[in-house]
């Protein structure tokens, strides 16, 4: 009995080191798959991104940029100006930037244009680098403004304008930029990406005497100079005033509002110099052939 005492004890001891061998290994091995799940991120040497010294300093020129859009005083051919956000798309074309005017981006690259032009580097566009920008823009114009000779004239069909009821020497367009006048109207057509209605960048007028001109400023007395020059490019038969929308020509910032965002008045801002075309910036419709 005895023997057989000491048999069953010696087996509850085997059996028990079994099981915590058993129970040693199952730990070991669960501690082994769930390591790479639960193992910690590893810190590296990289330091947290912190704002540079400069990003305040966009942030501020940005803001400035934010309001002078909007509330700038300026003057221009003797009409007051509030605000530069008509010509956005221009300021844009001039500094290469396709960039939101109010961005930090859009401060660097007029940072750099300021240095460029030897203006104080600030990314603010205000009055002083605005008309230079001004200037810039009316340095690109026609130059020479002689009136044109009649052999310098073709008279374009009617269906090229905008009202097709003009009569015929109001139809009249210097021959070379005529030419290219069809040249960019047929890339404007084939572009896939630009949908125009029936109306859109017809010539709504092109040459003008000298008599029809002075009509023209009798009728609108308060255009100033900004709107009907006394000596328009208009007299050479090279200056196209096209339909970009909203009403043709007039200079109201609400319809200027209108027209600067249409598709035909974006597609001339990026194209038309590509067929020698260059604009007058206060006129959305206004385009001078220039070579």
């Amino acid at each position: 009995m005895k023997n057989v005492r000491t048999h069953i004890i010696v087996i509850i001891a085997l059996l028990a080191g079994v099981v915590g061998v058993v129970a040693f290994a199952a730990r070991g091995s669960g501690s082994q798959s769930a390591g790479p799940r639960s193992k910690p991120s590893v810190k590296t040497a990289v330091p947290a991104t912190n704002p540079s010294k400069a990003s305040p300093v966009l942030a501020a020129a940005a803001a400035q940029n934010a309001q002078l859009r909007n509330e700038l005083s300026w003057t221009f051919g003797g009409k007051q100006q509030r605000g530069w956000y008509l010509y956005d798309l221009l300021i844009g074309k001039t500094l290469d930037s396709e960039h939101e005017v109010v961005s930090d981006v859009f401060v660097g690259k007029l940072a750099s244009w300021q240095k460029k032009m030897g203006l104080g580097p600030s990314g603010v566009l205000d009055e002083n680098s605005l008309m230079r920008m001004v200037s810039q823009w009316q340095s690109n114009r026609l130059k020479n403004r002689a009136y044109a000779d009649p052999s310098e004239l073709i008279t374009a069909p009617p269906a090229d304008f905008y009202d097709p009821g003009r009569a015929a020497e109001l139809r009249q367009v210097e021959h070379n930029t005529y030419e290219a006048y069809k040249k960019m109207m047929a890339a404007a057509e084939g572009d896939p990406e630009l949908k125009l209605g029936p109306k859109y960048l017809k010539i709504v007028s092109a040459f003008r005497s000298r008599d029809y001109q002075d009509q023209l400023r009798q009728k609108s007395p308060n255009s100033g100079s900004a709107g009907l020059a006394v000596n328009s490019p208009h007299f050479t038969g090279r200056a196209l005033d096209l339909y970009v929308g909203g009403d043709p020509v007039d200079t109201k910032d609400s319809n200027r509002a209108i027209q600067v965002n249409t598709p035909a008045y974006r597609w001339l801002v990026h194209n038309a110099e590509r067929f020698g075309f260059r604009p007058y910036f206060y006129e959305p419709w206004h385009w001078e052939y220039v070579k």
